[in-house]
């Protein structure tokens, strides 16, 4: 009984929806304007960028406390089933008619907790590509791609292989319209100016 509850907490703290939530006190529905979608590089573009950053920091903590309230009240191997049902909540939220985000962050936050030294590499990674060319698709598709083979060679355990494989796969599927606007060059790039 207790795996389920972490299961089922782990989705629910997935669902919260910050970027639609911080929307709202602002007198916006995020679901309306930008691209439509509630995660926080749609926050950042439509927002700002001090409101998109705490969107990303909320999302990545809901990932990491899906992990950590699991291991405290499950144990392993029941984190890595609470870090998929995170994003799954993310991905299709109760509260949003199942219609949320990509998971990134939420699988940052995941990734955080249950693997953090290929967390803290991707993270360079990620950080170095947005830099480098504003594409916030191009640096989470690459590190998506980059998270088993990093696992694997940190050490990770045959089950963390196989989540980071699965979920990595899963984020990258729900960027196929991003790849497809890459391919025909009309993928938006992230301004980093101040607003």
């Amino acid at each position: 009984m207790t795996p389920a509850i972490a299961i089922v907490l782990a989705y629910l703290l997935g669902s919260i929806p910050s970027g639609y939530l911080v929307g709202r006190i602002r007198g916006v529905d995020i679901r309306t304007v930008g691209s439509k979608n509630v995660g926080a590089t749609n926050v950042f573009r439509t927002l700002g960028k001090g409101i998109g950053v705490a969107v990303m920091a909320a999302d990545i903590a809901k990932g990491a406390a899906a992990v950590l309230v699991a291991d405290a009240i499950a144990g392993q191997p029941w984190t890595i089933f609470a870090a998929a049902a995170a994003i799954i909540g993310h991905v299709w939220p109760v509260w949003l008619r199942f219609r949320g985000g990509k998971g990134v962050a939420v699988g940052a936050g995941a990734a955080a907790a249950l693997t953090p030294l290929p967390f803290a590499a991707l993270f360079v990674v990620w950080v170095l590509i947005v830099l480098g060319t504003r594409y916030v698709s191009v640096a989470s598709i690459v590190c998506a791609a980059a998270y088993a083979p990093l696992v694997w060679a940190f050490g990770g355990s045959w089950e963390l292989i196989v989540y980071a494989a699965i979920a990595s796969a899963a984020v990258i599927w729900l960027h196929r319209k991003n790849i497809a606007r890459l391919a025909a060059g009309t993928e938006l790039r992230l301004s980093l100016r101040s607003r």
